[in-house]
């Protein structure tokens, strides 16, 4: 049994979800392909994938075996291309995963430079507010924000972001003035949905106060609250990342610049394994240099 060649139409079947679709990509029928899997999973002796009519997905060793063979293949890939003098040039597939609004507003410009940098690479972009698993969702690189991370991924803190209450210039043009933190309990306070309803600001001279939402809406997207913001329904605090170009048009203003909130971190994860693909290497670098670079983001010092 060629058993490269067995773990790349295993792992084709498993990204492709169709035994149909390998035989299309690899130019050959369908019954060869099933019989190139079942060979392979006879030499393991365990079964890879389940199969129906309409319906094909990896069993969990299926799974497991998959992460290590896409791995292997990778790192063969590599091995070729060095052989063959060709490590200069990043090519391939990345899996990319990003919050929302972080990847509408930020990551998709940046994701589209890098791709005019390199010809060679193709780029997934899945935008997921949920925590994503690295490893069981075959992702090559995430971008998160906050310091709560898993044990089974390398972080890289490469931005911050900071933090503080805005309003619309009109809002703050047709409502009571702001001159100190407890005057922001009279106003229309717009807060993300399952957030605390409590939250801290400092000022100066390590000055802090506490205070509470007190609105009448609340919305589980950031980009509903920019928007928010924007046609005057009221205040909230907001990270720069998401109002910074905002601000430089003077559509939107920072309410008491002085007082600001924990700011936001931003992270670039990747899965805990000692080989990275060149091309992996190649986006987390750019990303590192352009992310700072993008309105409402700061180098960390």
């Amino acid at each position: 049994m060629d058993t490269l060649r067995s773990m790349q139409t295993f792992v084709r079947a498993v990204e492709l979800g169709s035994l149909s679709a390998v035989a299309r990509e690899q130019h050959t029928t369908q019954p060869t392909v099933s019989k190139i899997v079942a060979a392979l999973e006879q030499d393991l002796g365990v079964r890879l994938l389940q199969r129906s009519t309409t319906h094909l997905a990896p069993t969990e060793q299926g799974r497991r075996f998959y992460e290590r063979a896409r791995r292997v293949l990778e790192e063969y890939g590599e091995a070729v291309a060095d052989a063959r003098g060709f490590t200069e040039t990043p090519a391939g597939l990345l899996r990319v995963s990003a919050p929302v609004s972080i990847g509408v507003l930020r990551m998709n410009r940046l994701v589209q430079e890098f791709l005019a940098l390199y010809p060679q690479i193709e780029i997934e972009l899945i935008l997921n507010d949920r925590f994503v698993d690295l490893v069981e969702e075959g992702m090559d690189v995430a971008l998160r924000l906050g310091a709560t991370l898993p044990p089974n991924v390398v972080a890289r803190r490469v931005a911050v972001s900071p933090r503080g209450l805005v309003a619309s210039a009109d809002y703050l043009r047709t409502h009571p003035r702001i001159e100190r933190p407890e005057d922001v309990l009279a106003h229309n306070y717009l807060s993300f949905a399952w957030a605390s309803e409590h939250y801290e600001l400092h000022g100066p001279d390590s000055e802090t106060v506490k205070l509470s939402a007190n609105g009448r809406y609340r919305i589980n997207n950031s980009l509903g609250i920019r928007e928010s913001f924007l046609i005057g329904s009221g205040l909230g605090l907001a990270p720069a990342w998401l109002v910074q170009d905002l601000i430089d048009s003077g559509e939107l203003a920072w309410v008491l610049p002085q007082w600001k909130a924990s700011p936001h971190e931003a992270f670039l994860l990747y899965p805990s394994r000692r080989y990275q693909p060149l091309r992996t290497r190649a986006f987390l670098q750019f990303l590192s240099e352009r992310l700072t670079q993008s309105p409402g983001f700061f180098a960390v010092e």
